[in-house]
């Protein structure tokens, strides 16, 4: 199972990204800050909504170093028909994993097996490929790109910060804590 500070876990797959059929491995990943974002199936009703809301804040997380990597069990061939036939999926600049054996999905532990599709999961993972946010939502809860930014931020920001901690809602510029005997009974 994929677990905050584990490694993602091994895999290689074949991508629809920028009009182009590409492979993409765990390796290719490692260097930069990546988010993998799981969710059920092309060509349904909530996903298109997620997608596009993080194609819309795709530049911004570019600006921040990220790369993003949507994932489900739809071959790449499936993502681009999708891509070339939807508007809000058309938006989308980021590679779109295709994972027909369930590979990934299974490796991210956010496989339901009786559908063979993905759960809505989201993960963070740093430089290093180690896991630093996780999330599942049911399936009828879409998630918000613009929350995800926010925790991007934080936890680059505790990465370069060694000691100090983002507090809940957290946004950039504000006050972060040292944890400290000081501070036991003060919050």
């Amino acid at each position: 199972m994929a677990k905050i500070n584990q490694s993602i876990p091994e895999f290689k797959a074949e991508a629809f990204h920028n009009g182009e059929f590409k492979t993409i491995t765990n390796d290719d990943v490692k260097g930069k800050w990546s988010i993998f974002l799981f969710y059920p199936a092309d060509f349904t009703f909530i996903c298109p909504t997620e997608l596009e809301d993080m194609a819309n804040h795709y530049p911004e997380l570019q600006e921040l170093g990220v790369e993003v990597y949507a994932v489900s069990t739809d071959t790449h061939f499936s993502h681009k028909a999708w891509h070339d036939t939807s508007d809000a999926i058309g938006k989308i600049k980021f590679p779109m994993l295709g994972d027909q054996t369930g590979n990934i999905t299974r490796g991210f532990d956010v496989m339901i097996e009786e559908d063979h599709m993905a759960m809505r999961g989201t993960f963070l993972a740093d430089p290093d490929g180690i896991i630093q946010v996780a999330e599942i939502h049911n399936g009828g809860i879409g998630r918000s790109a613009k929350d995800m930014v926010r925790k991007v931020k934080a936890a680059q920001y505790v990465r370069a910060n060694d000691g100090e901690v983002c507090p809940a809602a957290w946004e950039q510029g504000e006050a972060t804590l040292t944890p400290s005997l000081d501070l036991v009974g003060k919050i």
